[in-house]
């Protein structure tokens, strides 16, 4: 399992558009991908469906920790942060 915390800078947070572009690069791998959010990370959801992304009301400037876990876990971990740092392509 790896992890990362990560600070949300597109000017919209995680709206449909950012959502799909992270649950669809999450998609491509096997491992289980998950973020933390909130205070003391004390949410969580699941990186791979929409509705869950969504859910999180995540905005701008705040703090999520992506979390991998199986067997292509580094390259999922590698390959997501560029999308969230990227700002989603927004």
């Amino acid at each position: 399992m790896v992890s990362q915390k990560l600070t949300i800078t597109n000017p919209t947070g995680l709206h449909l558009r950012p959502a799909g572009a992270l649950c669809q690069e999450a998609m491509k791998y096997k491992s289980k991908i998950t973020f933390k959010y909130g205070p003391n990370d004390m949410g969580e959801a699941n990186a791979k469906s929409i509705l869950s992304v969504l859910g999180a009301c995540i905005r701008r400037g705040d703090e999520i920790t992506l979390i991998c876990d199986g067997e292509d876990e580094v390259e999922a971990m590698h390959r997501l942060v560029k999308v969230i740092v990227d700002g989603f392509g927004d």
